[in-house]
């Protein structure tokens, strides 16, 4: 693995998962891994679990750890190619990613979509520039289409608590009083479906129907109840519309994952990748029972960063 971007950049899930669960059991095992090592996270949009879960990983692996907010932190970054700089941006994206890459091992990059332009986001441009111009391993915290450390620690959390071999995994939509990006279903189906011991199942209104690419192998079901009979897991997220891009083109309530949905479940574990909108995604009832895994899921993202890290670290 010399980059972390997507699923399609790891050799072999089980050696990963593996080694992220001998880690979680020894977090302070492989010091030696990041001893005179420096990890670069730069930030283009807010974050809590992927900023804090990145320091707190380094750290474990004993390597040092800066933080920078674009813009905020930094000159203003101009991201076009062949641009009259006259205007209110001070540095170029060449520039800057270059020079970020002599003061760190590895770069971890978290940008976000505009939900304007489809093409635009989907080609990942501002992603594909930082990659382009970065001399050290790349790190997606995550990308306009993709959240990948996000779909790991998932894993991590279904493959510690599933209680038999095979299980069933299912994404359902949920309303939201915002227009969402795609990018943390697009990456939990582009990890579950590839998953060989999980029957995986995304449930949502017509009309939200996501990337086919992301979604190969998984079964679409549009009656959320049949979807979630039999389940053992059930992540709930809101996304706005793939084909009328950025769109919210129904926001029905009834959506909104309760006990009353799950009746018909294999008396189903709960995730959420947080932040949640309590009483509008998913009930305060869901939230805080017993079922629910959104904290011990929120601290796998360490061991799902700390994990990544040993990998390219140790390159």
């Amino acid at each position: 693995m010399k980059n972390f971007t997507s699923f399609a950049d790891v050799d072999d899930y089980r050696v990963l998962l593996n080694k992220a669960l001998e880690i979680k059991a020894d977090p302070f095992g492989y010091q030696h891994i990041g001893k005179n090592k420096t990890v670069g996270l730069i930030f283009f949009n807010p974050s809590l679990r992927t900023r804090l879960s990145s320091i707190k990983a380094a750290y474990n692996l004993g390597a040092q750890a800066w933080v920078l907010n674009a813009g905020a932190d930094s000159w203003t970054l101009e991201m076009a190619d062949g641009a009259v700089m006259n205007g209110g941006t001070q540095e170029h994206i060449k520039e800057a990613i270059a020079v970020m890459s002599q003061y760190c091992d590895v770069l971890g990059v978290r940008t976000f979509p505009t939900l304007k332009d489809r093409d635009e986001d989907y080609q990942e441009v501002v992603f594909k520039k930082i990659m382009q111009y970065a001399t050290v391993p790349v790190i997606s915290l995550e990308s306009a289409t993709l959240h990948p450390l996000q779909s790991f620690a998932d894993l991590i959390t279904v493959a510690e608590t599933k209680q038999k071999e095979r299980v069933k995994v299912v994404l359902t939509w949920a309303p939201h009083v915002r227009a969402l990006p795609q990018c943390v279903p697009n990456s939990f189906c582009d990890w579950f479906s590839e998953i060989d011991w999980i029957d995986f199942v995304i449930t949502h209104p017509e009309g939200y129907e996501l990337d086919p690419k992301f979604t190969k192998g998984a079964r679409i079901e549009y009656d959320q109840r049949k979807a979630l009979e039999g389940a053992d897991f059930v992540q709930a997220k809101n996304w706005s519309s793939y084909k009328d891009y950025g769109q919210v083109i129904s926001n029905d309530p009834n959506w909104m994952l309760t006990p009353e949905h799950l009746t018909g479940s294999n008396d189903a574990k709960f995730l959420h990748c947080l932040p949640v909108r309590r009483n509008v995604e998913v009930s305060d009832a869901i939230l805080d029972s017993p079922n629910s895994l959104i904290i011990q899921e929120a601290g796998n993202r360490v061991f799902s960063m700390q994990t990544v890290l040993h990998e390219l670290l140790s390159l």
